[in-house]
């Protein structure tokens, strides 16, 4: 199974102005697809895009819940350091009673002290 990793970014909020994109749905894409493909450039896969709720601070004490639209990419891991796990067969990790490791008992936590118990309340 490959093993990936993922980029959130931040959507564009608006296109930036070209002299090809007349309207500001043209602008908009342009932008949008500037972003995709630089990051496709650098091995990026887009995945989705997400709208998500966060709180932001209104004034001093207030505090309100926005959304925020962010942009999920991700790229496979390959190399050295990426682990990918090979299929096991069935029944190569089924335990058998021989097998099975007894689990260790615990005692208490904390030894308890002798005497009376503590009362509760005002010493007097």
């Amino acid at each position: 199974m490959p093993r990936h990793e993922y980029k959130v970014i931040p959507a564009p909020r608006r296109g930036t102005k070209s002299r090809e994109a007349k309207t500001s749905e043209d602008r908009f894409a342009l932008t949008l697809s500037n972003v995709m493909n630089d990051l496709g450039r650098d091995g990026w896969e887009y995945v989705r895009a997400e709208t998500l709720p966060t709180e932001e601070r209104a004034g001093f004490t207030k505090t309100r819940v926005v959304e925020q639209t962010v942009l999920i990419f991700r790229r496979s891991l390959a190399g050295p350091g990426a682990l990918v796990a090979a299929p096991a067969e069935p029944g190569a990790l089924r335990l058998t009673a021989a097998e099975a490791v007894p689990t260790p008992r615990l005692g208490p936590a904390v030894e308890p002290v002798p005497g009376p118990a503590p009362t509760l309340g005002r010493a007097e």
